[in-house]
């Protein structure tokens, strides 16, 4: 990792994130979708390792603790706990309309009645 440059990770993550909003914004399957937020999360995790790997790191001293030492993993493991979360509830709501619907379509999907 220290031959690679920071722009690069950027860059990756940027062209990442990118396509996962282009996926959101085109794809009409929740699947789908849901794999291009998914993405779009990872783009995000990406930078925060990047930076985090590329900050400048604290001096270590025996007894003092730094604030920003983890900082970035920390958000990495916060933002994965966060999509597991909207994998689960989100694809239990897509199973739920297609076992009652017998489709599944983002425009349909609107209006939630019962």
């Amino acid at each position: 990792m220290n031959g690679v440059p920071l722009a690069v990770y950027l860059g990756i993550s940027l062209f990442m994130f990118f396509t996962g909003a282009v996926g959101v914004v085109v794809r009409r399957n929740p699947v789908v979708v849901f794999m291009c937020v998914e993405l779009m999360l990872n783009a995000v995790n990406l930078t925060f390792v990047a930076f985090a790997r590329y900050a400048p790191s604290p001096a270590i001293v025996p007894g003092q603790e730094s604030s920003t030492w983890m900082a970035g993993q920390m958000a990495v493991i916060f933002v994965m706990a966060i999509a597991a979360a909207e994998v689960a509830v989100g694809l239990g709501i897509i199973m739920a309309i297609y076992r009652l619907r017998n489709k599944v379509d983002l425009d349909e999907m609107s209006t939630l009645r019962g």
